[in-house]
C-alpha cells in the first residue's frame, strides 16, 4: 500500500490568529483543496497540506486573499 502522505505537500504560513476560522471556512468551499492545521494559535502559524497537483490552485487562492489574512496595522 502506498503511503498517501507521500503525495502531499506541507506549507507553513503566519496569519492573523483571529483569521484562522475565516480561512478554514473559505477552504471548506474548495472541496479537498487543502487541510488546514493550527501550529500555534497565539502567533497564527498554520500548516496547509495539499496534493501536489492542487498546489498551484492553493497558491493562487492564498495570493488573492493574503491581504485579508494579515493583521491590520494601525
Amino acid at each position: 500500500m502506498k503511503n498517501q502522505d507521500s503525495n502531499l505537500i506541507e506549507t507553513f504560513y503566519r496569519i492573523a490568529p483571529e483569521k484562522f476560522h475565516m480561512l478554514k471556512f473559505i477552504l471548506e468551499g474548495y472541496d479537498n483543496l487543502a487541510v488546514l492545521s493550527s501550529m500555534s494559535g497565539k502567533t497564527g502559524i498554520i500548516r496547509l497540506k495539499c496534493a501536489t497537483e492542487s498546489l498551484p490552485e492553493l497558491m493562487c487562492l492564498l495570493s488573492d486573499i493574503a491581504p485579508v489574512l494579515k493583521k491590520h496595522q494601525l
